[in-house]
């Protein structure tokens, strides 16, 4: 049955009342003073204001090489599905977080321009993105609630504001501005609004015009604060960038056509016949970008690209806090300067003795490349994956390959060990190479300059990425060769590579990448070919027979001849070999093994092979070297297959699918890719 109900009925119905008249909340001065003293943390800076939305999203603090390190969860954007997540660059958002928190603090930091310097797409306009759209969710929470007023005059008084009987502050000023500064102290300290440590603070004078108007309502008044402050209607303060309300975003253009009022404002001349004079506060327009921002954020893109004329009013709004509109005195702000620029300018701002004002009174974050391997796949899984991408398979390692070129690119030759670019990019990623500690990778660290500074775009990466995907070439599923094929041929016409050597260096990484992803893949048949669980219990049950009567100097039953024979020290060898175990090594090995088994016995556990990496890697590179003669796998390069041979091979076809991601075509492609590097291998041989 149909429902009776209007549909513009229905969509209302979804509507949450409540939330919105409390986003839309208005009520007296005294009500708002009364709200104050329960909470006064509503009169919030902008800066301590922001601090506090990062941290309401919740901490996470972890080690990484022995430094302590807080994840701040607000950068991860969960709430938006992850769409704005930085990824990598945790202690660079330490610092950023850190700077807010010494302004929010007000130890010096307020009074400087947050300056996010960093290559091309390392994600600086991504967290001025978060941090400005967190402002806006935080202002429609109760815990980030914020609030301003407007003036409400009768009729006999609204010639003070061309006939308006209502007047909001042009810069939604916060309304405890409206107690004269010369009593706004003690008036805090006798209304009791300072709690918990915390007291607000309330720092210069009203805007021009409001100045106006309240100078205007004092002298009808005769000075009667009370009266005045009886026009006053306190109302609920949404931040929004759209609406240009605590959020103002400010970009470069052609010298011509821009001048320094788009920051701070201009004259209303159609204003000036009704109040006649162009002095008069009342016909300005506050729409400047610094006026508009006033509460909140205000962001420079690309900062450095400031033409001169720029220069002062910025330098005022940092170290001051005030403005200079066109015409009229200084006027206060109180928002957070944070702007971005490229390696490339901020050479320039060094260069330039005339900037010296501008880098006294800025704070600069690095935000470099990721140079950890599993938070750059992040960046290409989020875009590229199973929900994403339709009608087209990544096979396994695709992302992944692509990252670690990224990678290499942006790591700098190790200088002190004896180390290749590669097994760098490993330690950084958290693996274990024999002979390095944790102490190993700090040091490593500390020996660069700029690591992470240059290199490829995570940018570059995803337009290859998605060049291939929308191929039409016909395939069903990109692999890593289509990948790093499309990213070598794209070296040639990269806007940002000019240097010859450079591009000749990055398609020798493509080389490294590949050989890693060849060892990979055959890891991954080996492992697939020898995934025969009984096979390895079995292989692991006569090698620990055979070294144990080995280290206890006793002999082996042969269970077929039930004779007593010596440890079987050709298949000891054997496996001990796969895992570079050397002649001069293997009593060592043996005993590490028999007092590991011994150890696990006293605590009354049964060992387990799969529980030591190194034994359980040595018996499956033993069982794959037994099968894969068997198997026949050499003969996929041939196209003459046996249909016993296809039967097995369809079983390691099954094995990769179903243990390693592969899909049917994937898993036939990468059998014949290793296919053909046993065949070469054979070809040497022989």
């Amino acid at each position: 049955m149909t429902s009776t109900i209007p549909l513009i009925d229905r969509i209302a119905a979804l509507q949450d009342r409540k939330r919105y008249e409390d986003l839309h909340w208005t009520g007296s001065f005294e009500e708002y003073l009364a709200m104050i003293r329960d909470n006064p943390r509503v009169a919030r800076t902008s800066y301590e204001r922001l601090y506090d939305m990062i941290l309401s999203h919740g901490t996470e603090e972890y080690v990484d090489n022995k430094k302590r390190i807080t994840r701040f969860g607000f950068f991860s954007d969960e709430a938006h599905g992850g769409r704005d997540a930085v990824f990598g660059l945790d202690i660079p958002l330490m610092r950023l977080v850190n700077v807010l928190k010494a302004a929010a603090l007000r130890y010096g930091p307020e009074r400087r321009i947050i300056l996010l310097h960093g290559p091309v797409g390392s994600s600086k306009s991504t967290i001025v993105r978060l941090l400005k759209r967190g402002m806006e969710e935080y202002s429609r929470t109760p815990e980030g609630a914020l609030y301003t007023y407007e003036w409400v005059l009768p009729e006999e008084l609204r010639h003070l504001t061309a006939g308006q009987e209502v007047y909001p502050s042009p810069m939604h000023e916060e309304p405890l501005k409206l107690i004269p500064p010369e009593i706004r102290e003690e008036a805090i300290t006798q209304m009791g609004l300072e709690k918990d440590g915390f007291r607000p603070y309330i720092r210069g004078n009203l805007n021009p015009a409001c100045r106006y108007i309240f100078r205007e309502l004092m002298l009808h008044y005769e000075g009667d604060l009370s009266k005045v402050l009886q026009h006053i209607r306190v109302r609920r303060l949404l931040i929004s960038e759209e609406d240009r309300v605590g959020i103002g975003t400010f970009q470069p253009k052609d010298e011509k056509n821009q001048d320094s009022t788009e920051l701070t404002g201009d004259i209303n001349y159609r204003r000036i016949a009704e109040y006649g004079s162009d002095t008069d506060p009342r016909a300005f327009n506050f729409d400047g970008e610094f006026n508009v921002a006033n509460r909140g954020v205000i962001e420079f893109v690309e900062i450095l690209k400031l033409d001169v004329a720029f220069l002062y009013d910025l330098l005022g709004a940092t170290q001051e806090q005030k403005i200079k509109p066109k015409k009229f005195a200084q006027t206060d702000i109180d928002e957070v300067i944070i702007g971005h620029t490229n390696e490339a300018e901020y050479q320039r701002l060094l260069e330039n003795k005339f900037m010296e004002a501008l880098r006294d009174r800025t704070v600069k974050i690095d935000i470099p490349y990721i140079t950890k391997l599993t938070e750059e796949i992040k960046i290409y899984s989020k875009d590229y994956n199973a929900v994403r991408v339709r009608g087209r398979f990544i096979a396994p390692h695709t992302l992944e390959m692509a990252a670690m070129w990224a990678l290499l690119t942006r790591l700098e030759e190790p200088k002190k060990h004896q180390l290749s670019l590669l097994q760098k990019l490993k330690l950084y990623d958290g693996k274990t190479l024999p002979g390095f500690t944790q102490d190993s990778v700090k040091e490593l660290r500390k020996e660069t300059k700029s690591e992470g500074m240059e290199g490829i775009s995570p940018r570059y990466v995803q337009d290859k990425i998605a060049n291939c995907l929308v191929s039409d070439r016909g395939q069903l599923s990109i692999n890593p060769f289509m990948v790093l094929n499309e990213l070598e041929s794209g070296l040639r016409n990269h806007s940002l590579l000019t240097n010859e050597d450079q591009r000749k260096r990055y398609s020798e990484l493509l080389a490294v990448v590949k050989q890693e992803y060849e060892d990979i893949v055959k890891n991954e048949v080996q492992r697939a070919i020898s995934a025969d669980a009984d096979a390895i219990a079995r292989l692991c049950a006569n090698y620990i027979d055979n070294v144990k009567a080995y280290t206890q100097r006793e002999k082996v039953k042969n269970p077929y001849t039930g004779a007593d024979e010596e440890p079987d020290e050709r298949l000891m060898r054997s496996i001990e070999t796969k895992i570079d175990i050397p002649e001069s090594r293997k009593d060592d090995f043996r005993r590490e093994i028999m007092n590991y088994i011994g150890a696990l016995a006293i605590e009354g556990k049964l060992f387990d092979y799969r529980a030591n990496d190194r034994l359980f890697k040595a018996l499956e590179l033993k069982l794959f070297e037994d099968q894969k003669d068997s198997i026949k796998l050499t003969s996929l390069v041939s196209q003459v297959v046996d249909r016993e041979a296809q039967a097995k091979i369809d079983v390691v076809k099954e094995r990769l699918i179903r243990n390693f991601g592969y899909d049917e075509l994937s898993a036939t492609d990468i059998l014949t890719y290793v296919a053909s590097i046993f065949a070469r291998g054979e070809m040497k041989k022989s």
